[in-house]
Order: C-alpha cells, then structure tokens, then sequence
C-alpha cells in the first residue's frame, strides 16, 4: 500500500517537476543561447582550436573591467566637483598616476621578454591586481584621498602591461592562413563591444552607490585571472624566439664587432619605424582629446545639451570610429599597410583642421569618430607592417616595445591636453599642429617605402 502512495505521488508530482523544468529552461534560455553565440562568434574560422577564441574572450573581459574603473574614477575626480576644482584633479591625476608611467612604461616591454615561460601568468596578475586596487579604491571614491592616485597608478599599469602582453601573444595563437591584421581586428573589437555593454552597466552600478562599479570591476577581474589560464599552453612557448635586441652593429675591416650603437627600431626595417612615428601621432591626437574635450565640453558643453550628454555624444562618436576601422581592416587584410597609415594619418589632420576651422558641436563629434577610425586602421596596419617585416623570432618582442612607445605617446598627449586654456579653436590648431609634425616626419618615408619595398630586417 505504501509502494502504491509513493507511486501516485510520484505521478501527481511529474507534471510540476515537468512545469519547473520548461519553466527553468525558459529562463536559462537568453543567457545559454547568448553564451552559445558568442561562443561561436570568437571561436569561428579555426580561432577556437588555435585559442584565439579564448584570447578574445579574456580581452573582452578586460575592456569590461576597465570601464567599470574608469567610470568610478571619472565619478570621483571629475564629476564630483565644479570645473575648476577638477581641473586641479585631473591635474595631480596626471601627475601622481600617469607622469609616473612615462618612467614606467619603458620598462614594461623589457621585462615582459625576460617572462617568455609566465605570459599567461602575467595576464593573470594583470587582472588579479587591478581586482584588489579596485578594492582597495572603494574606499578613496567615497573620501576622495590622495590614496586614490597610487591605486590609480597601479591600475593604469597593471593595464598597460597586460596591452603589452597580449600583443605579444596574438602571434602565436594565429590560426592557419589567418592574418594578423585579422585576428588583431577580432579581439579589438571584442573589447570594444565589451566596453559598450559594460559601460551602462557601470553607470547604473555608480547609482546604488560610488563603490559599485568598483565591486564590479573586481568580480570581471578575477574571472579574467582565472580565464587567462585556459590559454594554450603555446602562449608560453619560447619556442623559436630571440629577445629583440634591435641594436646595429658595425663590422671592422676584420669582421670583428667595434662599436654598438644605442638600441633603435630602425634595424626592423624603415616601415616599421615610419609606422610607429605616425600612430605615435595618433595616439598623441587620442590623449590630447580625452582630456581637452573632457574639460572644454564641461565648460561649454554642445548647444541644447548639458556637461554629460556632451561627453557621451563625443565618446560614442570615437567608439563608433574605433570599431567602423577595427571592422574595415579586417576586411582589407592587410592591403598596402603603409599606403593606409599615410592616408589616415593626412585624412586625421585635415579633419582636426576643419574643427579648428569650423569649431562647434557637430564638428567636434566629426572629428572624434574620423580620430577613432583613422587611430584603428593605423594601429592594424602598424601591426601588418610588423608581421611582415619582423622576423618570427623576435616578433613578440617588438610588438612589446611598440606597444610601450604608443602608450606612452597617449600620456604626453593627454598632458598637452589638461595644460592648455579652455579655447576650442586654439585647442584643436595645436592638435593639427602635432599632426602636421607626425605627418612631416613620417608619411614621406611611408610612401617611398610603399614605392621601393621594404627591405628585410637585420637583427643583431
């Protein structure tokens, strides 16, 4: 009898097991179908066996956390305060975090190739230590101490180093005949649409509370440490390489060694040193407008709208840009990279001195998306010119260097930003200034590299 009780419960108990469990599926459905889509998005054309899938998903991870930061940063030393009090902040921002940096940064690169067996490592403490500084800048959002600027510091370059690193990587987690302006386009754009998704998140986050978005960045971080161990291992193959020394070496009558002269790229070929001066000057053109157009739109934001909504409009407009170059250099595959550097660097400068020109809000927007295309189609093309001119062996470690000398590029930028007065035009003539002294610089000998061919490399 109790057999057949426990039989009919049973039975009157399967169409509500039933019921919760559609109900269940019903409900995992958006997140399983989503997960499963972009699973296949990154993971598409051999990138899922060769692991650029999962290095595309880390980075991802990384521009998410990174914005999160960014928003609690820009909460507290930018927006707390009237304008003249957070030009001071900014101010000592730059020069208690980034002024640093610029001391720091040439290091980075150096160390890194001494860590060919640990860069999966590294990214991982790259991520774990901008978990715990954002822990540990919850409590300085909310004070506003000076103690923000060290953690701020440290941020800025654990970020910076794990840039260098997964620079490095890209190489070595190719799929076949797949290029690396390609597989560069891919996880570019993946941290872009993190970025995007995450940054609305972030600001509803800083609603309930300043520390929100920091809590947040930590929980994105510590699951991007654990996600840069599921690299293959070949990202920590030194297999092939040589440290890019990149020195020139003189030769007596002899043949024996008599003089070195002080490290330079130029012994990777004229292309890549070209390449690298004219994305300087767009990385300087990228930091001077971050902190210029920051301050200036606060002051005098665009007509009919407020500080916010003007700062939003202009960061859309060169997060538009940023992805419409990162999605057309995947599909020019690498064509005449050095024919495109001078065209974007000259298509950059002509747009900065039409807003100087021009001034207003439609042409600051203008400008900000031509500043973000032109910056990723340049900065995918670089990345071409290094592929190609590069000998395998050493490839990983001048993308390091490069990275570095772009980076610091931003910083000198941005400084040039926050010292000059709140006048548009005069802002954006110095802008196309510094362009039109990239451009001097290096368009010639892109063109005339473009013409001849570029040469191969020699490394001592």
């Amino acid at each position: 009898m109790a057999a057949v009780r426990s039989s009919d419960a049973y039975a009157s108990g399967g169409p509500l097991r039933r019921t919760g469990r559609a109900v269940g599926r019903a409900v995992r459905l958006p997140f399983t179908a989503s997960a499963r889509g972009i699973r296949k998005a990154t993971h598409a054309h051999g990138a899922g066996e060769s692991g650029l899938g999962k290095l595309i998903e880390l980075h991802a991870v990384n521009g998410a956390g990174d914005v999160m930061i960014t928003v609690a940063l820009a909460s507290t030393v930018f927006f707390s305060v009237p304008t003249d009090e957070a030009r001071g902040r900014v101010a000592l921002y730059l020069a208690v975090t980034m002024a640093p940096f610029t001391l720091l940064a040439p290091v980075i690169g150096p160390l890194l190739d001494r860590l060919p067996h640990g860069r999966r490592a590294a990214m991982a403490a790259a991520m774990l230590t901008r978990a715990v500084l954002a822990i540990a800048m919850s409590t300085a959002v909310i004070t506003g101490g000076l103690e923000l600027y060290p953690a701020a510091l440290g941020v800025l370059v654990a970020s910076k180093a794990y840039g260098v690193v997964r620079s490095a990587v890209v190489p070595r987690l190719l799929p076949p005949r797949f290029s690396l302006v390609r597989a560069n386009s891919r996880v570019t754009l993946a941290g872009l649409l993190a970025t995007g998704v995450a940054a609305p998140i972030a600001a509803g986050l800083h609603l309930i509370g300043p520390r929100g978005p920091l809590y947040g960045a930590c929980v994105i971080f510590l699951g991007g440490a654990v996600l840069a161990f599921t690299l293959p291992p070949t990202v920590d193959s030194a297999k092939g390489e040589r440290k890019a020394r990149l020195v020139t070496v003189d030769h007596g009558r002899n043949g024996r060694r008599e003089k070195e002269r002080r490290p330079t790229l130029r012994t990777v070929g004229p292309a890549v040193l070209h390449g690298l001066q004219a994305n300087a000057s767009h990385r300087l053109l990228s930091g001077f407008l971050t902190f210029f157009l920051a301050f200036l739109l606060r002051e005098h934001p665009i007509a009919g709208q407020n500080a916010a909504v003007s700062l939003g409009i202009v960061g859309v407009a060169a997060g538009a840009g940023n992805a419409l170059g990162t999605t057309v250099g995947a599909w020019l595959k690498a064509r005449a990279p050095e024919l495109i550097i001078a065209t974007m660097l000259g298509i950059a400068l002509s747009a900065t001195v039409l807003a100087a020109l021009l001034f207003g809000g439609v042409m600051m927007a203008v400008l900000c998306a031509v500043a973000g295309f032109s910056q990723a189609l340049s900065k995918l093309s670089l990345d071409a010119v290094i592929q190609r001119d590069v000998p395998e062996e050493v490839r990983t470690s001048a993308f390091a260097r490069s990275e570095t000398l772009l980076q610091m590029s931003w910083v000198v930028g941005g400084a040039i930003g926050i010292a000059l007065p709140l006048n548009g035009a005069l802002g954006l003539g110095v802008a196309a200034g510094i362009l039109a002294l990239g451009a001097l610089v290096a368009v010639r000998g892109l063109l005339t590299t473009a013409r001849r061919g570029s040469p191969h490399p020699r490394v001592a």
